[in-house]
C-alpha cells in the first residue's frame, strides 16, 4: 500500500544525499541518470542563470540554503553570462576574461565561480554548469556577446575548466539558449566539448541547452551523454509530451528533460510586448520606481503560474523525463528592485525564490521518489476516456510488469482506464495531490475491463495524480 510520512521521505532523502559523490553516470538502460553507487539521481532542477554574475557570497549562499531546502537537486548557472557577462563585472567589479580573451581567465573572478560551487557542494546539490551562453559563440542568433570563441580558444577554454572543476560535483551544459545552426559553431563547441573531457578525463556528465522549442536530440554528438529540450514561454499547457516523445524514441537512446520550460511568473510569449532596441524596453507607465511591473495588464496574455509549472513537470516525467527544471523569471535574471532587468519582473529575486511553482517543487520530488520514476514507462494505453491536447491532455505511466500505473489529470476531468493490462485482480487507487504533497487514503477495487476514477475536485489549478497498485 502506497503511503509516504513527512519523516519517511526526509529518511530518504537523506540516505540518498549521503550516498551522493561527485560523479553522475548514465544508467544501464540508458533511461536515467544514477549517482556512482548506481543509485537513481531524481534532476529536480532550477534557472540561475546569473549566479555567478549578479550576487555576492553572501546572497549566493542564501540562494543556495534556500533552494537546497526546497528539494532543489540541480542548480544551471553560467560563467560568462547573458546580460554582457564579458564587459559588465560581477558584484566584486572583476570580468571573466582578461582583454576578451577566453585563454585568459581572471582568476579573481573564478575564485567567486569557486566559492558558489564549493558552497553548492557542501548542501548536496550539483551545479549545471554553463562553460558561456550561446551568444558569445558565432550563430545566425545574434545577442549582447560579444562573439569571442574560435575552435582554439574554445579548445583552451575548455581544459581550463574541465582541470578546475574535475574533482567538483558539475555537470557540463554547452550552448546556452542556441541552436548549432553552422559547422562553424559545430566545430566550437566540439572544441569546447574536447577540451573539457580532456582535462577532467570525461567523468563529468555533458549535455546541451539549445533555443526555444528545440532539443539536443537533433546533434548525434558522442560528448553529449544525455537531452536536453527547452520547451519554452510561448504557451499555456505547452505540449512538452511532444518533445519528449521525440527523446524517448531517438535513437542513440539517451535520458533526457526539460531544462529550461515556462518559468513562474514570467509573460507568456513576452517578446511580444518589448522592444529590444529601446534602453526602456517597456513603457515607464507600467513600472513602479523600483522598476517591477506596477500594471501586469499590459502583457495581456497573462503570467506563467505555479499550476504551469506542475502542469509541465508532471507531463514530462510521465513522458519519460529523467528529471524537471524549474525556473522562476526573477530569479533566472538575479533582479534586484532599483536595477536593470532583462524580462521585466512582478518581484525581486528573494522575494520570488518562495513563490508557489517552487514550493511546489518537493512535492514533486517526492512523487517520484515515492512512485520511482526510474521504474515508469509512458503507457497511454490504459486510457480509454478520449482528451484533446490542450489543458485536457491526459498522461499515463506504468512500470513495465504493470504491478504500477500513474495518471495525471490537470484539471481534475474524470478518467475512464483499461485494467486489462494489471496483473493482479486486486488493486489499491490513491490520490496524490501535487499543491500539497498529499495522498488520500487508499482504497481498493477489484480488476475489470474498465474503470471510471472521479478526482477529489475538478477545474483549472485542480491537478491531481492517480496512483493504481497491484496488491498481489
Amino acid at each position: 500500500m502506497l503511503r509516504i510520512t513527512a519523516s519517511l521521505f526526509l529518511l530518504i532523502s537523506f540516505f540518498n544525499s549521503f550516498a551522493q559523490t561527485n560523479l553522475l553516470r548514465i544508467s544501464a538502460d540508458r533511461r536515467y541518470i544514477e549517482n556512482a553507487d548506481g543509485s537513481p539521481f531524481i534532476w529536480i532542477g532550477d534557472t540561475a542563470w546569473e549566479l555567478f554574475h549578479k550576487l555576492d557570497r553572501k546572497d549566493a549562499e542564501k540562494y543556495l540554503k534556500t533552494r537546497a531546502k526546497q528539494g532543489f537537486t540541480v542548480i544551471q548557472a553560467v560563467i560568462l553570462a547573458e546580460d554582457d557577462g564579458l564587459r559588465k563585472p560581477n558584484i566584486y567589479g572583476e570580468i571573466p576574461l582578461i582583454e576578451l580573451n577566453p585563454e585568459k581567465p581572471n582568476e579573481k573572478y573564478f575564485e567567486h565561480v569557486d566559492f558558489i560551487i564549493n558552497k553548492a557542494k557542501q548542501l548536496g546539490l550539483y551545479i549545471a554548469l554553463l562553460p558561456t551562453w550561446g551568444d558569445k559563440v558565432y550563430s545566425k542568433r545574434e545577442g549582447i556577446g560579444p562573439v569571442v570563441f574560435t575552435d582554439k580558444n574554445a579548445y583552451s577554454f575548455g581544459r581550463f575548466l574541465g582541470e578546475r572543476y574535475k574533482n567538483k560535483p558539475v555537470i557540463w551544459l554547452l550552448g546556452g539558449d542556441r541552436n548549432i545552426d553552422s559547422p562553424k559553431a559545430m566545430n566550437i563547441w566540439r572544441a569546447m566539448a574536447t577540451g573539457i573531457k580532456k582535462a577532467d578525463g570525461g567523468q563529468h556528465l555533458m549535455s546541451y541547452h539549445p533555443a526555444g522549442e528545440q532539443s539536443s536530440s537533433q546533434y548525434k554528438e558522442d560528448w553529449i551523454d544525455f537531452n536536453l529540450y527547452q520547451s519554452g514561454h510561448a504557451n499555456k499547457y505547452m505540449p512538452v509530451y511532444r518533445f519528449a516523445e521525440v527523446d524517448y524514441n531517438s535513437v542513440p537512446v539517451k535520458p533526457f528533460l526539460d531544462a529550461e520550460p515556462a518559468y513562474e511568473d514570467i509573460p507568456v510569449k513576452f517578446w511580444e510586448y518589448i522592444k529590444w532596441d529601446d534602453l526602456q524596453k517597456v513603457p515607464e507607465s507600467i513600472l513602479n520606481k523600483d522598476n517591477t511591473i506596477k500594471n501586469p495588464e499590459y502583457f495581456k496574455k497573462g503570467f506563467f503560474t505555479d499550476y504551469d509549472v506542475r502542469v509541465h513537470a508532471y507531463w514530462n516525467f510521465l513522458s519519460g523525463a529523467c528529471g524537471y527544471t524549474y525556473g522562476n523569471n526573477a530569479v533566472w535574471q538575479m533582479f534586484k528592485k532599483n536595477d536593470n532587468f532583462t524580462i521585466p519582473c512582478l518581484t525581486d529575486w528573494k522575494k520570488a525564490l518562495k513563490r508557489p511553482g517552487a514550493k511546489n517543487m518537493i512535492h514533486v520530488r517526492k512523487f517520484f521518489e515515492t512512485v520511482p520514476f526510474y521504474t515508469l514507462e509512458p503507457n497511454q494505453s490504459i486510457i480509454v476516456s478520449k482528451f484533446a491536447k490542450d489543458s485536457t491532455y491526459i498522461s499515463a505511466a506504468t512500470t513495465r510488469d504493470r504491478s504500477l500505473a500513474v495518471v495525471y489529470l490537470a484539471r481534475g476531468q474524470k478518467v475512464q482506464l483499461s485494467l486489462n493490462q494489471f496483473k493482479s485482480h486486486c488493486i489499491s487507487v490513491s490520490w496524490y495531490n501535487p499543491r500539497n504533497g498529499r495522498f488520500s487514503i487508499p482504497f481498493l477495487i477489484d480488476k475489470t475491463n474498465e474503470f471510471t476514477f472521479i478526482p477529489l475536485t475538478s477545474g483549472m489549478y485542480n491537478d491531481w495524480l492517480l496512483v493504481l497498485n497491484s496488491m498481489d
